[in-house]
């Protein structure tokens, strides 16, 4: 296996790594749900960065990649938590709107694409420490 391809996609195939491509739409329905119950909230304001979806999708990510999972993966996890988030937000938060114009306003790709921006940069952050724990951890066992 190519080293660009072990890094995408991660070193493992195992029955355990296609349970793993549960995470992302498991980590968006966390997020979404605690959002919705109010265990996560939103200071106020404009908000750039929901940190507590973050903070989900950056710790999924990198136990992901301690479990030697690639950067697709990590990436598709933090999407999913700040999807959740903004899928509170524009479907339950816009009461004012039609359902109509709540899920359009939700599935707008300048907003989507926002958030891969992010989810690419927290993603790789948190794969690199993810990784780099596993290496250290291995290290320290051999």
């Amino acid at each position: 296996m190519s080293l660009a391809r072990r890094v995408l996609l991660g070193s493992e195939r195992t029955r355990s790594h296609r349970r793993r491509l549960l995470v992302p739409p498991l980590v968006f329905l966390a997020s979404f749900a605690a959002y919705a119950v109010g265990l996560f909230a939103v200071s106020g304001g404009v908000v750039f960065l929901p940190v507590d979806a973050a903070a989900l999708g950056v710790l999924a990510a990198a136990v992901l990649a301690a479990r030697r999972s690639g950067l697709v993966l990590a990436w598709a996890s933090v999407y999913g938590a700040l999807l959740g988030s903004t899928a509170d937000h524009y479907l339950l938060g816009l009461s004012g709107r039609s359902l109509g114009e709540r899920v359009v306003a939700f599935l707008s790709p300048d907003g989507l694409v926002f958030l891969g921006v992010e989810a690419v940069a927290l993603g790789t952050i948190a794969w690199a420490v993810g990784t780099l724990a596993a290496i250290a951890v291995e290290r320290l066992r051999g």
